[in-house]
């Protein structure tokens, strides 16, 4: 019976719910003609090197399970790399390697993956296990992105990423993302990162969540995560915009890296991005986007 007056106290604060978003965000904004162009990974690449965006080097795309005969030559070439599928989502699917070993490869954890066992999970790509809808897929080897120093140590053993909100081309709200342990590298939340609040004006962290809770530090560095700058910020959201841009869509996170060596460079974008995003904030959508169209309105 508290179900109305939870729902009433979360409106009351701007919070933007499933409905609010798939309605006022997502189909109000993205055509669905759209949703192929960010669903599909190697497409959002493709448009990147079209219009100049940075994004991390592809090595190489299996698309059949015969061509698994070359995964060996591939990463003996490019020993440091993700694995990852085409069509995937919430980091599911996703391999890290750092190097080569006498045994195999080794993973971004310590513990190292045989020809085989990576063999198998590409076949598992291709198969669909991890893609949207079940359907089967393309898998990507790509270069592994480095951690910028800045953030070193507040992530654990993966590249932190900062997912940028952009409504109707502007960026409306923003979080880090930071691998943990639980994660085993990964940025995304779904998987047991940290998302760190970041304000669009700064650049600059402000409060954090983990597992639905708030916390100040990193479980696993132990390192305050408030007050944090992120490098080179005006970059990061000028390619968040022009990613936009480019896609049409008009309600889309894009996920963009500082990396240490080559500044900030795009992973990919998700037109029908979750609401964590608030939660790591403290701040509801609701607001922030109702003034964005205001402004919008004005110069109409």
């Amino acid at each position: 019976m508290w179900w109305p007056f939870i729902g009433h106290r979360l409106r009351s604060r701007g919070v933007f719910g499933m409905n609010a978003r798939n309605v006022g965000g997502i189909l109000r904004h993205n055509p669905r003609a759209l949703f192929p162009i960010v669903d599909d990974k190697l497409k959002l690449i493709e448009i990147c090197q079209r219009i100049g965006v940075p994004t991390p080097d592809v090595y190489a795309v299996f698309e059949r399970h015969g061509d698994l005969r070359h995964l060996r030559e591939v990463l003996d070439a490019h020993p440091d790399c993700v694995i990852k599928p085409a069509r995937g989502s919430s980091g599911r699917g996703i391999v890290l390697l750092t190097g080569r070993v006498q045994d195999g490869y080794l993973r971004n954890n310590g513990s190292i993956a045989t020809l085989d066992e990576l063999r198998r999970h590409l076949s598992d790509l291709l198969s669909g296990m991890y893609s949207l809808g079940g359907r089967p897929d393309r898998a990507i080897i790509q270069q592994r992105l480095t951690t910028h120093p800045t953030l070193e140590r507040i992530s654990y053993r993966g590249t932190p990423d900062v997912r940028v909100l952009v409504y109707r081309g502007e960026p409306a709200m923003a979080m880090l993302r930071l691998p943990t342990l639980e994660s085993n590298g990964r940025a995304n939340l779904h998987q047991g990162g940290v998302g760190a609040g970041v304000e669009i004006e700064t650049g600059r962290t402000t409060r954090a969540v983990w597992r639905g809770r708030n916390i100040d530090r990193h479980p696993d560095t132990g390192e305050p995560l408030a007050d944090r700058t992120i490098p080179d910020w005006p970059a990061m959201l000028m390619a968040a915009r022009t990613i936009a841009r480019a896609t049409g869509l008009g309600y889309v996170g894009v996920d963009v890296v500082p990396d240490a060596t080559a500044g900030p460079m795009v992973l990919e974008a998700n037109a029908r991005p979750g609401l964590a995003i608030q939660t790591a904030n403290g701040v509801g959508l609701r607001r922030v986007l109702a003034e964005i169209d205001r402004r919008m309105n004005q110069l109409a």
